[in-house]
């Protein structure tokens, strides 16, 4: 099993940044693949970006490329997300997601979620 806990949301101006943290917590999670999604009401969890625990290879969606930042500390089996440049679309629920295997953008091949953390986005 493993357990996923978020931090770090909250309100923020637009053009500003937060950083969400996840802390990761289980048996095998070192061989996992970690990634954050978002979901707004009314619309699909939308993948956002992911990262692999044992390479560090990054992926990013379309929509945040080169203004998130995911990162990951083994040592404390953390991983964050850096968000810089946010604007009112950024506005969602975010979730840290786990999974073993290859990367993927789709929610439904993460095995394991963590409860959410809101980051609202005033205009």
């Amino acid at each position: 099993q493993v357990q996923l806990v978020e931090s770090g949301g909250g309100l923020v101006q637009a053009g500003g940044s937060l950083r969400l943290s996840c802390a990761a917590s289980g048996r095998y999670f070192s061989s996992s693949v970690m990634g954050w999604f978002r979901q707004v009401p009314g619309k699909e969890r939308e993948f956002v970006t992911a990262i692999s625990w044992s390479s560090g290879r990054t992926y990013y969606a379309d929509s945040v490329k080169g203004r998130f930042t995911i990162s990951r500390d083994n040592a404390k089996n953390m991983v964050y997300l850096q968000m810089n440049s946010l604007n009112a679309e950024d506005t969602a629920i975010y979730y840290c997601a786990a999974r073993w295997g290859a990367v993927t953008g789709t929610a439904s091949d993460y095995n394991y979620w963590g409860q959410g953390t809101q980051v609202t986005v005033s205009s």
